[in-house]
C-alpha cells in the first residue's frame, strides 16, 4: 500500500513518463469523447493554475497528441457545452457537478494537514450519500464519479438538469447537503402539529437527518459549530452513541430541546461546506480531465467504475510512484 508521504508533487520528467508511457486516450470517459467538439479544454503548464484556456479539439486523436507532446502539469475540460467552445460562446447546457475535496471536509476524524487515507475515505462516504439522494429523491440516473486526486467529482448528465440555471443548482446543492433546518410545524385537520425532522422518514427531512447523523458521528472535541460552545459540544460527544442507534428522541432529551436546536442549526450551516458550492453553480466551470495527472500529489484523476469498492491507493497511483 502506498504511504501518505508518497503523495508528493510529480517532477517534469515523471509527467513526461506518465503521458508518454502510461496515459491512454481510452481512459478518457466516453461522455467526454462523444462531446469533445462542444467542450472547452484548459491546461496548466507551470503549476500556477490553468493559464492556457479556450482550447478545442476536433478529435480525440488531436487531444492525445497535445497531451503527449506538452505533458501539462494539469489538464481540464469544461462541464459546459458550447456551439463555439473556442470563445465559450453560445452556451447550450452544462453538467451538474459536485466537488467533494477531502482537505476541505468540515468535519474530519483525522488530523492531517492535507489529505490522507482517512479523510479520503470520509470524502467517499459523503459522495455515497449524495449519490443515494440524487438517485432516490431526484430520480437522476446518468451519474458519473471521478476521483480528482484529492477528493471526488460527481458529474450528472441527465437532460433534466443539464439546462437548469444557477439558482436551481444552488437549491439542489442545499437539498443534497442538508443546509437548511426543515420546518417542524405542519397543518393537520386545521390544527398545527409539530414533528421533528427525525420522525419523518422521507423527503428533505429524511435527507437532513442523514446529514446531521453523519456530522455528529464525525465531530471531535476541536470541532466548531456556530453558536455551539465547548460545554454543549462535549455533551453532544458524550451522548452521540444514541444517534448511532437512531435514538434521536433520547439524544434530544439528554442535551435539551433548545440546545438540540442550536446543534442542528450549527450543523446545517456547516453542511454547505460538504461540497464546493461555487463549482456546482458555475455554468462554465472547467474540471480536471479524467485520466489526467494531478501533479501536485502524483495521483491519477480517475473515472470511478464502482465507488463502493474504489480505493485510490490501489486504483489511482501512477506507475512512476512505485519506482521512485
Amino acid at each position: 500500500m502506498v504511504k501518505i508521504e508518497y503523495l508528493t508533487p510529480a517532477s517534469p520528467e515523471e509527467r513526461k513518463r506518465y503521458y508518454r508511457e502510461e496515459w491512454n486516450i481510452k481512459q478518457v470517459p466516453e461522455y467526454i469523447i462523444q462531446s469533445i467538439q462542444e467542450r472547452e479544454f484548459g491546461f496548466d503548464h507551470v503549476g500556477r493554475g490553468p493559464n492556457d484556456r479556450y482550447k478545442v479539439f476536433r478529435t480525440p486523436d488531436l487531444l492525445k497528441r497535445f497531451l503527449k507532446v506538452r505533458t501539462p502539469f494539469a489538464a481540464y475540460c469544461s462541464v459546459a457545452f458550447y456551439d463555439k467552445p473556442r470563445r465559450r460562446d453560445r452556451w447550450t447546457k452544462a453538467e451538474l457537478v459536485f466537488d467533494v475535496d477531502a482537505k476541505d471536509i468540515p468535519v474530519r476524524t483525522c488530523e492531517c494537514e492535507g489529505v490522507c487515507e482517512i479523510c479520503l475515505n470520509e470524502a467517499r462516504e459523503i459522495v455515497l450519500g449524495i449519490i443515494d439522494t440524487l438517485k432516490g429523491d431526484l430520480g437522476l440516473q446518468n451519474i458519473h464519479v471521478v476521483y480528482s486526486g484529492r477528493g471526488y467529482h460527481i458529474r450528472v448528465l441527465d437532460n433534466d438538469v443539464m439546462s437548469v440555471n444557477t439558482d436551481v443548482r444552488s437549491q439542489i446543492v442545499k437539498y443534497l447537503v442538508g443546509a437548511d433546518v426543515p420546518e417542524n410545524e405542519y397543518s393537520l385537520d386545521f390544527e398545527k402539529v409539530s414533528y421533528e425532522h427525525f420522525v419523518i422518514p422521507f423527503g428533505y427531512p429524511n435527507v437532513f437527518t442523514k446529514r446531521v447523523k453523519y456530522a455528529i458521528l464525525h465531530l471531535n472535541e476541536n470541532s466548531e459549530l456556530d453558536e455551539v460552545n465547548k460545554k454543549l459540544l462535549k455533551d453532544v460527544l458524550k451522548h452521540r452513541q444514541l444517534i448511532e442507534l437512531d435514538n434521536w428522541g433520547m439524544f434530544k432529551n439528554k442535551i435539551g430541546p433548545q440546545r438540540y436546536r442550536k446543534v442542528i442549526k450549527g450543523i446545517a450551516s456547516m453542511n454547505m461546506s460538504l461540497v464546493d458550492a461555487k463549482v456546482s453553480i458555475d455554468l462554465k466551470r472547467i474540471l480536471r480531465l479524467p485520466s489526467s495527472l494531478h501533479s501536485m500529489v502524483s495521483m491519477k484523476c480517475t473515472e470511478v467504475k464502482n465507488i463502493e469498492t474504489f480505493d485510490p491507493f490501489d486504483d489511482a497511483v501512477p506507475k512512476f510512484v512505485y519506482e521512485r
